[in-house]
């Protein structure tokens, strides 16, 4: 007896949907961070500003910036391995370039800024390697775990650009490893 299965193609992003993800991390994942943030940071009033500020810095906006930047990538179907990354790598830049020009924007030298154009995009990669491969939950809670470390150092360490450039360095360190085990094989 023959099976009736459908035949998903190989798909391979072009350069309209590689905008289109890029475009949702603008308009997709800042939103979502913005309203999960409005209804998290209610409940630090009454702590001191210092446990506030690392709280809502280094616990509650890696969390809330992870998954709102690997939310766009669940919809999909028909991907690879390697498309999906890709696919994270635009949504992470697009989150990276909306925080950057946020920060630039309210006085923040660009150059102290810099670091985050490639953790975000790098972070969320190593989010969607998990998905692409079945694992998602240890891979969020790796890129959660470099998120935190990144923050937390940035707010407590007396050289913050030092130690962003270290977490950085090794978030797109392990970002490129991980692509390397990419295959195009379809994610079922």
């Amino acid at each position: 007896m023959i099976k009736n299965e459908a035949i998903i193609p190989i798909h391979r992003p072009d350069a309209r949907e590689m905008l289109f993800f890029l475009s949702c991390g603008i308009v997709m994942s800042v939103p979502i961070t913005l309203f999960i943030a409005q209804y998290a940071n209610p409940f630090l009033i009454g702590l001191d500003t210092i446990s506030a500020t690392l709280i809502s810095t280094a616990i509650l906006a890696p969390l809330i910036e992870e998954f709102s930047k690997i939310f766009p990538l669940f919809y999909r179907h028909g991907e690879t391995q390697r498309s999906i990354f890709y696919l994270a790598l635009m949504v992470g830049f697009g989150f990276g370039l909306t925080e950057f020009l946020a920060y630039v924007f309210i006085g923040v030298p660009w150059y102290i800024r810099l670091p985050g154009m490639l953790f975000h995009p790098s972070s969320t990669a190593i989010s969607a390697y998990g998905i692409a491969v079945k694992k998602p939950i240890p891979f969020f809670a790796l890129a959660v775990g470099l998120h935190f470390a990144n923050n937390f150092l940035a707010l407590t360490s007396i050289l913050p650009v030092s130690t962003s450039i270290l977490i950085v360095g090794f978030t797109v360190l392990t970002c490129w490893s991980l692509y390397k085990r990419t295959q195009e094989k379809i994610i079922n």
